[in-house]
């Protein structure tokens, strides 16, 4: 074979993990701009520029590619945060829940429309694995710090859902929040919660 025809003999369909991620990404962009019941899984394709067998290769129905949205938007949240807690003293504790609500709020804040239509806008159940996953992330925090004596946490279960929910809460109201703002909420999240942490 040719040096010219080794260079123009170039694989005729993308790997799997890119067509996965352009689907996902067209679905994300048409629930954001026409909102997710009127999305149809033909303009998902349309958008992606693939055949309709290949959406079906990966998704079953149009709620799949939902909750692989909302997993995506988690590993995304949840790898944001460990990599803040990862940068601060393996012992400091107090940090690690400071960075954790910082960045929390600038997850938040960032992909706020994204946040919204994925948790909010469409029906949802509460009691799941993506929020199950959030509240293990800060429970773990809660639980090495009680090992380590930075605070007395009884009730690790209870208490890590205390914070996540109370976090979760604050954000969603920041748009009509008079005593906080993005910049502010943060730190104010963090002194409300070692209150908790004696």
């Amino acid at each position: 074979m040719s040096l010219e025809e080794q260079t123009t003999d170039k694989p005729r369909t993308k790997p799997a993990e890119v067509r996965l991620e352009e689907l996902m990404n067209a679905a994300e962009t048409l629930f954001l701009d026409k909102g997710f019941d009127v999305t149809t899984v033909s303009d998902i394709v349309k958008k992606a520029g693939v055949a309709k067998g290949t959406y079906y290769h990966y998704f079953s129905a149009k709620t799949d590619v939902l909750d692989a949205l909302r997993t995506r938007y988690m590993d995304w949240y949840l790898n944001k945060i460990d990599n803040a807690m990862d940068a601060c003293s393996q012992q400091d504790h107090r940090e690690k829940l400071k960075q954790w609500c910082e960045i929390s709020v600038i997850a938040y804040v960032e992909k706020q429309a994204l946040h919204d239509m994925l948790f909010h806008q469409v029906f949802h159940q509460s009691s799941n694995i993506h929020e199950n996953r959030a509240l293990q992330q800060i429970k773990t925090l809660l639980i090495s710090g009680s090992e380590n004596k930075t605070w007395h946490v009884t009730q690790p279960e209870l208490t890590s859902t205390l914070i996540y929910h109370g976090m979760h809460a604050a954000v969603d109201n920041l748009d009509h929040s008079k005593e906080y703002t993005a910049k502010t909420l943060g730190n104010m999240l963090y002194q409300q919660f070692t209150q908790l942490l004696k």
